[in-house]
């Protein structure tokens, strides 16, 4: 990545912080506390960060307002690691291939690549695709026939996209993702066999939309798989056929949709959540790490478990489980006697 740097006034004036400290002080990068340098910057959430910056070399810092004299030059933000994102990306900008096809690209006579795209080593661009403006593939990019890629999209190596998939502008798809391939979809035959269902519909990806490393996204059986404007989806991800994904929907790591789920916008499922066939998700969603969801989920509840359940009761009921064993030895003493003033005729 290229650094550029630039004055902490300069700074202060982009990302809208109240800035304590020497206007004309050069950042020239950005680290972790325990990493920076004398001309780099960043940041801290609280007070517990307050041993870490006494050893930090870090020469300028963002840091919330309540947190007392740093000792350098600050920047005042109510979320320190929010407005520290995006100062790294204000002076770490990545380095974008130079425009053109590369001469062991391979690209079909009929494809229209723009100008100002970059088709990189051994990538392929399919019959009838269209490659838009500022628009960059990796090496070993794969579009297949009637594919369109948007403007200023990224589809790093080894991306592959399938036929009449349509992606929107600004699209970030990470190395070895699959977008566009065939649904699991089957039905049994006579003899009991599994044969196929064909699947013969696409894939809409919006604007703004990031696509992990080993993700897949399935082509609709008919009609279309669908992921909305703003959706972020980590690595190792399955969307299935027909699934229609909300804007602005986080999908973490190893999440799966069966096919025809809904999410509605603003959806966060965490790492390794799994959603049943037809589900229905309802907007505002927050579903912990390792939650099975079926059926519909009301809009804004917060789930977790599986069955899923309200998070505050999961979150009792994973308390009470430690205490399961003390409870079973005190039943246990209870029974025996019972027993025994049983067999004694004596009262309890």
């Amino acid at each position: 990545m290229r650094v550029s740097p630039v004055s902490l006034g300069e700074l202060a004036a982009h990302l809208g912080c109240e800035l304590e400290g020497d206007p004309a002080f050069r950042v020239a990068g950005v680290a972790a506390l325990e990493d920076a340098g004398p001309d780099e910057l960043s940041f801290v959430r609280s007070e517990r960060y307050r041993e870490a910056l006494a050893r930090s070399r870090a020469g300028a810092l963002i840091a919330p307002p309540d947190f007392a004299d740093p000792g350098r030059p600050v920047l005042r933000a109510r979320d320190p690691g929010r407005v520290f994102a995006r100062a790294v990306a204000l002076l770490r900008e990545p380095e974008r291939p130079a425009p053109g096809i590369h001469p062991t690209a391979i690209v079909d006579p009929t494809a229209e690549v723009d100008p100002t795209a970059s088709v990189g080593p051994r990538a392929v661009v399919g019959a009838r695709a269209r490659v838009g403006a500022r628009s960059v593939l990796e090496p070993g990019v794969v579009l297949y026939p009637d594919v369109e890629i948007g403007r200023g999209c990224v589809l790093h190596a080894g991306v592959v996209v399938r036929e009449r998939v349509r992606l929107g502008d600004r699209v970030l798809v990470q190395p070895a993702a699959v977008i566009g391939a065939d649904g699991f979809g089957f039905v049994i035959d006579e003899q009991g066999r599994a044969e196929r269902v064909p699947q013969v519909g696409g894939v809409v990806i919006e604007d703004d939309v990031e696509i992990g490393a080993h993700t897949s996204i399935a082509r609709g059986t008919l009609g279309e798989t669908r992921i909305r404007r703003g959706a972020k989806i980590d690595d190792l991800c399955l969307v299935a056929h027909n699934c229609d994904v909300g804007e602005d929907v986080i999908l973490a790591g190893q999440c799966g949709l069966a096919g025809s789920a809904t999410l509605g916008s603003r959806v966060i499922l965490m790492g390794q959540v799994g959603v049943a066939d037809h589900a229905r998700v309802g907007e505002g969603v927050f579903a912990g790490a390792g939650t099975g969801i079926s059926g519909r989920v009301p809009p804004g509840a917060r789930i977790m478990g599986s069955p899923y359940h309200d998070l505050r009761l999961f979150r009792r009921i994973h308390a009470s489980l430690r205490r399961l064993p003390e409870l079973f030895r005190r039943v246990r003493a209870l029974e025996r006697r019972a027993r025994l003033e049983g067999e004694t005729g004596e009262e309890p």
